[in-house]
């Protein structure tokens, strides 16, 4: 029976090359700061997106909860889409490791607008807390991988300087995002105070994320990292499959994408599925007539593995280690579907 795992892009193997990579890779003890594949991982995505710095993390988790520590004082207050991963996905990280509330937001399939921030944006007030940091999610998982265009990012931006806010970049799947809108990389650090960019998605890593902002910015993360336990030491060769993904594996998510669309054409002409979200990049979100663990079960009983994100809603998550002869099959058993 052939066999397709879309219940995320994190199950995705190293790559012959990847491997190779790894294997290869100069390593030192990065606490140290002598780990020369991390030092280069780090410098690399920090030219890549335009910043000053990065400091490498097991992590998007971890990254993204230093970012909010490094921006945030205790008893502050963030804005974010109620969709984000920052608040639904991380332990309730936000509260327990930084003190700070969060103002939760409905944007369009989780995209935010800088006319919805701002009224959001507390006056100075002992009753309220102190609004410091906006956080933006690109692409939004639970919007089905939704976009924000650099053209979106440009006025909340503007928002938060003149408003003297932070803004941060939750870059799970960023280089999804940047194969869908077709804007450059290098024009994110114009925007962003932090940028946390994940390598263990789409790009195939099998771990690690890099947290981008400026120098002073990444001294004080590391000093977050090393309280989180985030020293990796000998981390190269980890590091090594980052340097590879950024290097092989960014051009090809065009290949998700297509395969994404693919299923969800299928998708909407099935009569078992009630909905497909608009698919812009390598996520599927649908929703279904029967009980969404029914449809499950069917296509488990034909080999493919998927998540539910409510009663009646499943994700497919495209990916390198989804090829054409899984799509077709995917493909296949959706038509088997019926109400």
């Amino acid at each position: 029976m052939i066999t397709v795992d879309l219940r995320s892009d994190t199950v995705t193997k190293p790559t012959p090359g990847m491997l190779a990579a790894m294997f290869s890779a100069k390593v030192g003890d990065d606490v140290f700061g002598e780990d020369e594949t991390v030092n280069a991982l780090e410098e690399k995505a920090a030219a890549i997106f335009g910043m000053e710095a990065g400091i490498y993390c097991p992590s998007g988790t971890m990254t993204n909860q230093i970012a909010i520590k490094c921006f945030t004082q205790p008893l502050d207050e963030l804005i974010a889409d109620q969709t984000a991963h920052v608040y639904r996905y991380e332990g309730g990280g936000v509260a327990f490791n930084s003190a700070v509330s969060t103002r939760l937001l409905n944007g369009y399939r989780g995209v935010l607008t800088a006319e919805m921030i701002e009224p959001e944006i507390n006056a100075e007030n002992v009753h309220y807390p102190r609004t410091s940091l906006v956080v933006l999610e690109n692409t939004v998982n639970k919007g089905g991988g939704a976009c924000y265009t650099l053209d979106q990012i440009k006025p909340i931006a503007q928002l938060c300087k003149t408003r003297e806010l932070k803004l941060h970049l939750d870059g799970a799947r960023i280089f999804n995002a940047l194969t869908y809108t077709g804007d450059n990389a290098a024009d994110y650090g114009k925007y962003f105070n932090g940028i946390s960019v994940c390598l263990s998605k789409g790009l195939g890593a099998p771990v690690g994320s890099v947290l981008l902002a400026d120098k002073e910015t990444i001294k004080y993360a590391r000093r977050v990292r090393k309280v989180l336990g985030g020293g990796m030491r000998q981390a190269g060769f980890l590091a090594a499959a980052g340097i590879y993904a950024l290097d092989h594996q960014v051009e090809r998510l065009k290949i998700d994408h297509a395969h994404a669309r693919i299923v969800a054409d299928a998708l909407s002409a099935s009569p078992a599925v009630a909905n497909v979200l608009p698919v812009e990049t390598n996520i599927v979100l649908f929703d279904t007539i029967e009980p969404a663990d029914t449809i499950l079960n069917k296509l488990a009983a034909q080999g493919i593995r998927a998540m539910s994100t409510d009663k009646h809603r499943i994700r497919f998550v495209l990916h390198l280690d989804v090829h054409p002869e899984q799509v077709e099959h995917v493909i296949k058993t959706i038509g088997l579907l019926v109400q």
